[in-house]
């Protein structure tokens, strides 16, 4: 029987209540919904996109769990946490990629001017380059701000309050963050409450990148049979060689959570998930 959202080993907090379901992979939980299904659904709410990288440092990093917990949508954003899940009975849908997200929400809200979105992230003139493209594409000005920090943006905190006060003076609604993990998700859920009138946030990665065309993609044939990780490796080996070589972890973790030995490295899950059960 798949794993449910009602059921989580003692180590593992439950995940937040929802009107759909969820299955868990290590110590996180995967929304079961199609793209057209999180598009439906996605009107507010923090978005974030779960790859082998992101579990490895979910096993590392506590600040960067911390940040997961608030999220409102996580999607498989890899063929293998895709395939994971089924391996281990507890399958979703559809893989559902922050590079796919990004122009899919652009395109169902093209024709709504009431949905204005914000580029931050990627290198200097890059994010202005997307916000041009994804403009000229939908056939409106839908991106409303784009701004490329500083590689030391996350540290510092003058540089902060003024990216803060552009996407506010921007009166964007969507901020769409490419810092890369785990800066993206921690920066979010950190200051997300300094930007009152923004209501979605999501961290994509590289996709800003895509969507300004200055990075290409993998052909679709490498994408769909969870071969993007060689064509990046080959592509950009000095900054790829040393996350996959980590990522390898994440088929261990997996085999251990499909025969039910995964434990969160992170004590206060257990004091917390005990917590629970005492009051139950």
């Amino acid at each position: 029987m798949s794993e449910s959202t009602q059921h989580a080993p003692a180590a593992v907090l439950a995940p937040p209540q929802s009107s759909w379901p969820r299955s868990r992979l290590l110590n996180v939980w995967v929304d079961n919904l199609t793209m057209k299904e999180l598009m439906a659904r996605l009107d507010r709410g923090i978005v974030f996109t779960l790859n082998p990288d992101h579990l490895y440092h979910l096993q590392n990093n506590q600040a960067f769990l911390e940040a997961y917990r608030q999220a409102d949508f996580i999607t498989a954003d890899s063929k293998y946490v895709y395939w994971g899940l089924g391996l281990i009975r507890r399958a979703i849908q559809e893989k559902v990629s922050g590079s796919d997200i990004v122009p899919s929400f652009c395109d169902y809200h093209a024709h709504d001017p009431d949905t204005r979105v914000f580029y931050l992230g990627a290198a200097p003139g890059i994010a202005q380059r997307a916000l041009e493209r994804t403009n000229a594409r939908v056939g409106r000005a839908l991106v409303v701000g784009a701004h490329s920090p500083s590689m030391n943006f996350v540290n510092d905190e003058e540089e902060i309050a003024d990216v803060i006060r552009i996407v506010n003076e921007s009166n964007a609604n969507v901020l769409i963050v490419g810092l890369g993990a785990p800066k993206q998700e921690i920066w979010i859920t950190k200051y997300r409450h300094a930007m009152p009138h923004v209501a979605i946030f999501m961290g994509v990665g590289a996709t800003i990148d895509y969507e300004a065309d200055a990075v290409i993609r993998a052909p679709r044939w490498m994408t769909r049979n969870g071969l993007e990780w060689i064509y990046r490796i080959t592509t950009e080996p000095r900054r790829y060689w040393r996350r996959y070589l980590r990522d390898m972890l994440y088929f261990w973790w997996l085999a251990l959570d499909g025969l039910g030995l995964y434990r969160s490295p992170w004590p206060v899950e257990t004091a917390v998930r005990n917590e629970l059960d005492e009051q139950g």
